[in-house]
């Protein structure tokens, strides 16, 4: 038996540890979904419907539980946690209401009958879950498919399988009479080789950039499989004039929000070469320098907490110091924090004005700051990226405003607000690299069932009167 295992980034202690399921323990939970499919997809949407908010009142009880799951395995603050055990539960009643307005049965009066449009579940629906938001991310996949009337088997990441463990629990009191809709499975690579390689009618998958495009090359030949990909972005946001004070909160916001581990967060700031893109700089660095700092659990609570392991960490600073030799100039340094674990940084702040640097994301909190000479420059540098995931502008000018809507390449795109910010009652997703074109979020249940149009009679009459008079005697 293998066993996985997880650990608290800030100290190093066991989370959770379980058996990691080989490929005969997937292909056994991928059979059990297939004939479990054939009655939850029949069932009434209010069936479904029911089962979700059971789902929702399990969340409730346990939310304080599942809130420092996901503190101790990802080192996130307490109320960060919160906020997302608070969106798992709200994203219940947003894909209900989605259910019903993008996924439901509509029908038309027409002269001999009535168009009908119909949603139908695609079948067995593996979902992938990332470690950043190990309960919010998976979620917004799982709740539409299983209303959609799919059956689901959930591998979570292998950093964070305790959280994937309690959603299980959650989901297992609310499907108590309906066995093996939903599954988790826990393990790494393997784990989820298996899952994908396997009789699945779609993926679902929230991660990495570079997953993502293997992803793409694997099913490039199975197109009955539907394939939803949220991925990362090389995030640009254009701080163009206003109240510096302001203009640096939202900056610092949307760089260093969760360590810099949000797919939203901007990467590259782009700034006016002006007294104000210098004044605004400055005020970025002072404000990063005073943010909090520290673990989960600790008084007075921290912001920010450590990256997710010590190999992240040290594969970030790879990254920062070859910004460096390319020569970037650094404004803050990118290093550890006195007394902490490895995987505990600061947040860091490099000038590449001039400086040729890849177009990657680096998953932690690191902005580069470019200084161009006009908003024609700052436009051509904020879609300088094969990514296209969240832009935002800061400027009280509506004329740029309009401008940045009309050619900014991105989609989630905020106007003084941080990039991270994005409602769930809105599609999240974004172009290029950063997904295949099926946002999530409020548009889940685009891609959790297939429409079906009909036109339909209560019988055959006036279908020979249509050939009168066009047919030979």
């Amino acid at each position: 038996m293998t066993t996985l295992k997880s650990f608290d980034p800030v100290d190093g202690t066991l989370v959770w540890e379980g058996e990691v399921a080989d490929s005969e323990v997937v292909s056994a939970a991928l059979l059990r979904a297939r004939k479990a499919f054939a009655h939850w997809g029949s069932l009434p949407v209010e069936t479904r419907t029911k089962a979700a908010e059971r789902y929702r009142s399990a969340l409730e009880v346990r939310k304080d539980a599942l809130a420092e799951t996901i503190a101790r395995e990802t080192g996130k603050p307490l109320w960060e946690t919160r906020t997302e055990v608070a969106s798992m539960i709200g994203k219940v009643g947003i894909s209900i209401a989605a259910q019903a307005e993008r996924a439901g049965e509509k029908r038309t009066d027409m002269p001999f009958g009535q168009a009908v449009l119909r949603h139908r579940p695609h079948g067995v629906m593996a979902v992938l879950g990332p470690f950043n938001f190990p309960g919010h991310l998976p979620n917004g996949h799982i709740v539409p498919a299983l209303l959609a009337g799919n059956t689901v088997v959930f591998k979570p990441s292998e950093m964070t399988p305790a959280t994937g463990a309690l959603m299980a629990e959650c989901w297992a009191e609310a499907l108590a009479d309906h066995p093996h809709v939903f599954q988790c499975i826990q393990g790494g690579r393997e784990t989820g080789e298996a899952l994908v390689a396997g009789a699945i009618d779609g993926l679902l998958f929230t991660g990495s950039a570079g997953a993502g495009a293997h992803f793409r090359r694997v099913f490039a030949d199975r197109p009955d499989v539907i394939l939803a990909l949220e991925l990362g972005g090389n995030n640009p946001l254009v701080a163009w004039d206003g109240d510096v004070d302001e203009a640096a909160s939202v900056v610092v916001q949307s760089a260093f929000i969760t360590t810099g581990q949000r797919c939203s967060c901007a990467r590259r700031l782009i700034v006016p070469d002006t007294a104000f893109g210098s004044a605004l700089v400055e005020a970025v660095a002072a404000l990063a320098d005073r943010i909090v700092i520290g673990a989960w659990n600790e008084t007075p609570e921290p912001w920010i907490g450590p990256l997710i392991s010590d190999a992240a960490a040290a594969a970030a600073k790879a990254r920062f110091d070859g910004l460096v030799t390319r020569g970037a100039q650094v404004i803050r340094p990118f290093t550890g924090v006195e007394g902490r674990s490895a995987a505990f940084v600061t947040p860091a702040m490099l000038d590449v004005t001039g400086v040729f640097v890849p177009d990657e994301e680096i998953f932690a909190p690191v902005l580069q700051v470019s200084r161009v000479p006009d908003f024609d420059a700052a436009m051509e540098a904020a879609n300088n990226t094969r990514f296209g995931l969240s832009a935002g502008l800061v400027s009280a000018d509506d004329a740029l405003w309009e401008r940045f809507l009309v050619e900014c390449r991105a989609g989630v795109v905020n106007r003084n607000r941080p990039t991270t910010g994005a409602a769930g009652s809105m599609p999240f997703g974004g172009l290029g690299e950063s997904g295949n074109h099926r946002p999530s979020a409020y548009y889940a249940a685009d891609y959790c069932a297939y429409p079906v149009a009909s036109f339909e009679a209560t019988d055959a009459s006036g279908n020979a009167g249509a050939l009168n008079g066009k047919l030979r005697p």
